[in-house]
């Protein structure tokens, strides 16, 4: 299959630029041109803003003949198209201003509904590692492996079993300083079906968050933004550095969760954008 564009509508609109810088997607490779270069699932897609949404042109030939229809839905899930962001972002309490203020400046992001085995790998490279570092990182290690996408210049993410034949040597050659060793383990557990991706997308969240810690070098941060960004666990609420300064200046330490269920996981988002404001 060769080039193939089409519209996307997406309920309370997409701010591209926004939603790239905020923390979530660590692959998307700008353009100079306001659009957004987006490789997924063997898929390049150069992607802009376009009235009630966006305008999606893949560029990729695929190794596998996919229906039109099939490729259109993908990409609605991977923007989370259905969700009416614009009335989530009305729902902070009035008398919470600092809230308000962020989700007001926050317009136009939306949580992005990535790959598990990706979003896993990047957020363990994330620890204490900055947006620009992760992203080398992770570049490096898709060129290391090597498999271009059909007909682009850009790298596919590698499957477990890809990253598990890279050595020792090979990792730490991306950047990885000491997260290489967990990233090696967890691609080798679910290669080898110790860890079963696609069945834990069943799960709770509790059990989820469980599961997924399971792992080496995976903790509540890791675990909470693999389930928020990779199963679209949107009332889980990861906290870092940046969220737990706001958590302490703003709510005694303790965001009050029961008000945003279930979307808890776009607060943090909101927040999260808005940490230079902090």
């Amino acid at each position: 299959m060769g080039s193939h564009s089409f519209h996307i509508c997406l309920k309370g609109g997409i701010d591209l630029d926004k939603t790239e810088k905020s923390g979530q997607c660590f692959r998307w490779i700008e353009d100079g041109q306001g659009s957004f270069l987006i490789p997924a699932e063997g898929m390049l897609a150069r992607v802009s803003e376009s009235g009630d949404g966006i305008d999606v042109n893949l560029l990729s030939l695929l190794p596998k003949k996919r229906p039109a229809a099939e490729i259109e839905q993908f990409w609605k899930k991977y923007f989370d198209a259905d969700l009416d962001y614009e009335a989530i972002r009305k729902m902070p309490d009035k008398k919470d201003k600092f809230l308000s203020r962020a989700a007001a400046e926050s317009e136009g992001i939306r949580i992005i509904y990535q790959e598990p085995f990706e979003t896993l790998i990047t957020f363990i490279i994330s620890q204490r590692k900055s947006i620009p570092a992760i992203k080398t990182s992770v570049e490096r290690i898709c060129t290391t492996v090597g498999r271009k996408i059909p007909g682009t210049d850009v790298y596919d993410f590698p499957s477990p079993k890809e990253l598990t034949a890279l050595s020792g040597e090979e990792l730490s050659a991306c950047g990885l300083g000491y997260r290489a060793p967990y990233i090696h383990a967890a691609a080798e557990s679910i290669y080898h079906g110790d860890i079963d991706l696609d069945n834990m997308a069943a799960l709770s969240d509790d059990d989820l968050l469980e599961s997924l810690m399971a792992l080496n070098g995976v903790g509540v941060k890791v675990a909470n933004c693999t389930a928020l960004f990779g199963f679209h666990r949107l009332d889980l609420f990861p906290i870092d550095v940046w969220i737990q300064r706001a958590l302490d200046t703003y709510y005694d330490g303790a965001f009050p969760l029961e008000k945003y269920h279930p979307y808890n996981g776009i607060m943090q988002q909101y927040i999260f954008a808005y940490r230079g404001q902090l």
